[in-house]
C-alpha cells in the first residue's frame, strides 16, 4: 500500500510540476469565470418563463402565477448578474456589477420579443409536419423547438455585447439535440427545423421567414483555413424567406444567397448565390446492384418467389 501511495503521490507532482508551464490549459484561478452548472440551472428556468404551463417547479410551492414569475424571475436575474458581473470583470471592464445587472434588465425586457417570435416556431412545426398531432408534441419533445428556443434566448445577451455565456447555452442545446446553431446567427420567425440532428448554423448566417431545414444541413464557411484572420467578417450565407432545404444540403460561404421561394434538394453542395423560385436537384446517384446465391434456395435475384 506504501509503494502505491508513493507512485500516486509521485503522479500528483507531476501534473502539478507540468501546471507551471503557463499554456492557457494550465489557469488554476476560475473563480471569476461563468459556472457552466448555474448556466444551465438559469436556461431550464428561463424554458419555463417562455413555456409557462409545460413544467413544475418543484421548489416553489406557490401555485400564484404572479408569485411563482416573481419568483423565477428573481432566481434568474440574481444569478445571471452574478454570472455577468464575472464575464465582465475577467474582460477588464470597470463597474462590472453596475454593467451586469443594467444588461439582465435589458435582457429581460425582450423576453416577451422572444416568446412572440417561438409562438411561430411552434405554428411552423406544426403547419410543417403532418407527424404533429398536437402543439403540446411539439413544445415537450421536439428537439428542433428545443435549439430553437435556446438559441434565441441566447440571442438576445449576444445582441447585448455578452461574451462567452450564450456560447454555453447553444453549446449545450447542441450537446443534447445535435443541432448547433450559434448565437450570433439571425433568424427570422415561422423557422422550423424537423428531425435535426448533424444540422450547423453558422454564426454570420441570416435566415429570413418561413424557412424550413431538414436534418445534416450545414450553412457554413466556405472556409475556415483563415483562422482567427476571418473573425468579424461574413462567412456564411443568406436564406431568404420561404425556403425549405432538405437533409444532408450543404450551402456554404458569405457571399452565397438562396433567394426566397428556393427549394434546395437533398444532399445538394452548394458555394454559389441561386436565384428566387429555383429548385435545385442533384442527379440520381449511380446504384450498383450485385447479386448472390441464397443460401437457402440457392437461387438468384428473385429468391423471394421461392
Amino acid at each position: 500500500m506504501a509503494q502505491l501511495e508513493g507512485k500516486i503521490q509521485g503522479v500528483v507532482d507531476a501534473i502539478l510540476q507540468d501546471y507551471q508551464l503557463g499554456r492557457d490549459i494550465d489557469r488554476l484561478d476560475m473563480s471569476r469565470q461563468p459556472d457552466k452548472d448555474v448556466i444551465m440551472d438559469m436556461l431550464g428556468k428561463l424554458r419555463r418563463i417562455v413555456f409557462p404551463g409545460y413544467s413544475t417547479e418543484k421548489s416553489y410551492r406557490i401555485y400564484n402565477v404572479q408569485h411563482n414569475l416573481s419568483m423565477l424571475i428573481e432566481d434568474v436575474m440574481y444569478n445571471l448578474t452574478e454570472q455577468l458581473a464575472m464575464v465582465y470583470e475577467g474582460a477588464g471592464e470597470e463597474k462590472a456589477g453596475e454593467k451586469a445587472q443594467q444588461t439582465a434588465l435589458a435582457f429581460f425586457a425582450t423576453i416577451p420579443q422572444v416568446r412572440a417570435l417561438v409562438q411561430t416556431d411552434v405554428q411552423a412545426a406544426y403547419d410543417g409536419d403532418p407527424a404533429a398531432y398536437s402543439k403540446d408534441e411539439i413544445i415537450f419533445s421536439y428537439p428542433g423547438l428545443y435549439a430553437i428556443t435556446v438559441y434565441r434566448l441566447a440571442h438576445e445577451l449576444y445582441c447585448l455585447g455578452v461574451p462567452m455565456i450564450p456560447r454555453i447555452m447553444t453549446e449545450h442545446a447542441h450537446s443534447i439535440t445535435g443541432i448547433d446553431i450559434h448565437p450570433g446567427a439571425t433568424i427570422g420567425k415561422n423557422f422550423f427545423i424537423d428531425h435535426g440532428t448533424g444540422i450547423v448554423i453558422g454564426e454570420t448566417t441570416i435566415i429570413g421567414e418561413n424557412v424550413k431545414i431538414y436534418q445534416g444541413v450545414t450553412l457554413g464557411g466556405l472556409s475556415t483555413r483563415g483562422g482567427q484572420s476571418l473573425k468579424g467578417k461574413r462567412r456564411h450565407p443568406t436564406i431568404e424567406d420561404n425556403v425549405t432545404i432538405y437533409a444532408g444540403a450543404s450551402i456554404l460561404g458569405g457571399e452565397t444567397t438562396i433567394g426566397r421561394e428556393c427549394v434546395i434538394g437533398a444532399n445538394a453542395f452548394i458555394t454559389a448565390s441561386v436565384h428566387p423560385f429555383t429548385t435545385v436537384s442533384t442527379k440520381n446517384q449511380q446504384l450498383t446492384f450485385k447479386s448472390r446465391n441464397c443460401p437457402g434456395c440457392e437461387k438468384i435475384d428473385n429468391c423471394w418467389e421461392k
